[in-house]
This record gives C-alpha cells, sequence and structure tokens, in this order.
C-alpha cells in the first residue's frame, strides 16, 4: 500500500519532446509503475491517507509540485519543491544524454558503455538530489528517485 499506483505528468503546456525524451519518460513511467516505493511520513497532527497513491507531477511557478492523492481521489498531500537544487544536475544530465544518443549512432561499444557509465554516474546524483528534497515529505527508495528524476528532467526538457 506504500506505492504509487498512477502517476501523471502536467506537461499541457510544454514543447513536444524530442523521440528520445520521449522514451525516457515511456521508460521510467513504465518502471516506476511496475516496482517503486512512495511511503507518506506519519504527522503528529493529522494520520497519513493509507496508499496506494496516484502523484500528479508538475512545475508551477518556476517549482516542482508533487500533488499526492489516494485511490479514492482523497487529497493525500501536496508538496512543493524549489527547482534550483536541479537545474545543474538536469543541465549536466541533458548533455551526457546527448552525447549517449550521438554516441549510439557512431561509436564503437566500449567508447558507448563509457558514456554510459558517466550518465548513469549524473542520474544518480540527480534521484540523490531529489531524495534529500523530499526529505520529511515522502520516502523513496533508490529506484523510485531515479525514475522520479528522469520524469522532473522530462518535465525540465520543457520548461
Amino acid at each position: 500500500m506504500t506505492r504509487i499506483a498512477h502517476i501523471e505528468l502536467d506537461d499541457a503546456n510544454l514543447p513536444p519532446p524530442t523521440p528520445e525524451i520521449e522514451q525516457e519518460r515511456r521508460v521510467a513511467m513504465f518502471d516506476l509503475m511496475e516496482e517503486n516505493s512512495f511511503v507518506l511520513p506519519a504527522r503528529e497532527d493529522r494520520a497519513v491517507p493509507p496508499g496506494p497513491y496516484n502523484v500528479g507531477l508538475s512545475i508551477r511557478d518556476k517549482r516542482l509540485v508533487f500533488d499526492v492523492g489516494t485511490a479514492d481521489h482523497q487529497k493525500a498531500a501536496e508538496f512543493h519543491l524549489s527547482l534550483s537544487p536541479f537545474r545543474q544536475v538536469v543541465k549536466d544530465y541533458f548533455q551526457i544524454c546527448k552525447s549517449y544518443f550521438d554516441a549510439v549512432r557512431t561509436l564503437p561499444p566500449s567508447q558507448i558503455e563509457t558514456i554510459d557509465m558517466a550518465r548513469r554516474g549524473i542520474h544518480n546524483e540527480g534521484a540523490r538530489i531529489l531524495q534529500e528534497r523530499l526529505e520529511g515529505k515522502v520516502e523513496v527508495d533508490d529506484a523510485t528517485a531515479r525514475r522520479l528524476f528522469t520524469l522532473v528532467c522530462v518535465l525540465h526538457f520543457g520548461g
């Protein structure tokens, strides 16, 4: 019950993604629905609504917004995160992804593997930052943080 059952990205006002960005989005969303851990911490002033949760992810007023509801569409939580801590890692991630996508077309496997290792390292850093920013709001495991970071990048791409 401590999981995301449905996630929706509010990307209605964003430019259309590139095919590569759209593929990253599809994979992250599929993997996230297959396996995730999403735990709202107990609060002294109110009970935590039970999961599974429906999560809306958007960028509003230059803030990353998590809108969390229960399966029966009751509000469970909403939290807003500054985008500032993500800016550099998202920029680095897009640059390394571009290098990776270019490399796949032209370079030998050994060089592609090197670029992919760097890409995973930057991705892990972004997931770590996301976990830090979510501290006290929601607990997510490493794999869930990685997939959510990918979706943050998708929203950042258009924003």
